[in-house]
């Protein structure tokens, strides 16, 4: 699955996943443009990566950022042959009565509007440029419900539905659209997640979740990255509007 010479952005790049993916796609000769709203974290992930990387600074919920990153990713990568749109907060850990208007904006904004931004000014790009390959990170809680996590199960089903109406939508101009649906993964956002399960004991929520999943352990970034790759990769080509669980075994679709 080489990558030498394609043109790559990743967005939630200051996060764990993306920081995986990242260093996967590099490693096989890539360019990279990380991008998020975390400059400090984005400056600290570039320092631990080696290749041609590079960074910007933009709000996904907004879509004049949203075209700020596409223009950055013509001028310094010269395209976009794959797009990992990869994005996404948690939001508050409340049930819906208990929910604030103000928390399903914010985590409906990056969650949706964010993979939708980025759909809408990414193809273009990848249609001038004769194709390409997106993927975009959905989860388990997008088949699923789960008590306490409504704006982000929501919005988890609305990108699989995005995924697969962008996909025939792009089906004549070379680009295949697929989601993964991971299950828990350890990184920083599920250290959030089990803190708003149970605030006073974050660790037996992590417990909770582990027992739930069949293989007993949560993913590693690593290893969503690994499906990520062949998603983007030629070997996938035939391959388009599909979503594919990672989920040790939950297989809640």
């Amino acid at each position: 699955m080489s990558f030498k010479g394609k043109a790559v952005v990743i967005t939630g790049g200051a996060g764990g996943i993306g920081k995986a993916v990242a260093t996967q796609f590099l490693d096989e000769g890539a360019k990279v443009l990380l991008v998020d709203m975390n400059e400090d974290a984005l400056k600290d992930v570039k320092n631990d990566l080696s290749g041609d990387v590079y960074t910007f600074k933009a709000d996904v919920t907004k879509e004049d950022d949203v075209k700020g990153y596409v223009k950055e990713a013509e001028d310094k990568l010269g395209g976009i042959d794959v797009f990992f749109n990869n994005a996404g907060i948690d939001g508050k850990f409340a049930m819906i009565t208990e929910q604030e208007s103000s928390d399903v904006d914010a985590v409906l904004g990056v969650n949706v509007k964010g993979v939708f931004h980025g759909l809408k000014h990414v193809m273009p790009v990848m249609e001038k440029n004769g194709g390409g390959a997106i993927v975009n990170t959905a989860s388990v809680a997008g088949l699923i419900g789960a008590p306490g996590m409504s704006p982000y199960i929501a919005s988890k089903h609305a990108v699989i539905g995005l995924t697969k109406t962008a996909a025939l939508e792009a089906l004549d101009k070379g680009i295949r659209v697929n989601s993964v649906c991971p299950a828990p993964v350890d990184t920083n956002m599920m250290r959030s997640i089990e803190k708003g399960m149970n605030p006073d004991n974050a660790e037996a929520a992590k417990e909770q979740q582990s027992a739930a999943i069949p293989m007993g352990r949560y993913a590693e970034a690593e290893e969503i990255a690994n499906l990520v790759l062949f998603l983007a990769s030629d070997k996938a080509s035939y391959i388009t509007s599909s979503h594919y669980t990672i989920d040790g075994g939950m297989n809640p679709n």
